[in-house]
């Protein structure tokens, strides 16, 4: 499967999972992924909407470099999917009084991202009391 269409089953199993008379197949594949994102933007498409900005929004920021725009600010970010897989897109914001960037595609840029966790060590200081 391409990121695209991680990205896609992830939010056809999280519309599942929010709105649970929702009956989805308990396999999604690039063979029926199409056919199930096109009923539930039929059937749920505001709902599906919503969920499509609930993940845009959700991830971490991850420092890479992405794309540009004069119209909007932007940062990579990137999830960790329920298979384990972590995926990255560009996430757009500002724009103004008149700016939509939540209208930006942005799931057919997405890509995969490598991650590896690591444990960093920090000084955390406190101003000591004086017993004067």
């Amino acid at each position: 499967m391409t990121p695209e269409q991680r990205i896609r089953r992830q939010i056809i199993i999280d519309t599942a999972r929010t709105y649970m008379d929702l009956s989805i197949p308990a396999y999604i594949d690039e063979n029926n992924l199409d056919e199930i994102w096109d009923l539930l933007d039929e059937e749920y498409c505001d709902e599906l909407q919503d969920l499509m900005l609930t993940f845009r929004s959700s991830g971490e920021e991850t420092g890479l470099e992405c794309e540009l725009s004069r119209h909007y600010e932007s940062k990579a970010m990137a999830r960790q999917l329920d298979d384990g897989y972590w995926v990255g897109w560009t996430y757009w914001y500002g724009g103004g009084k008149h700016g939509n960037p939540e209208e930006v595609e942005w799931i057919d840029d997405a890509y995969y991202v490598d991650v590896k966790q690591e444990t960093k060590v920090v000084n955390v200081f406190k101003k000591q009391e004086c017993d004067a």
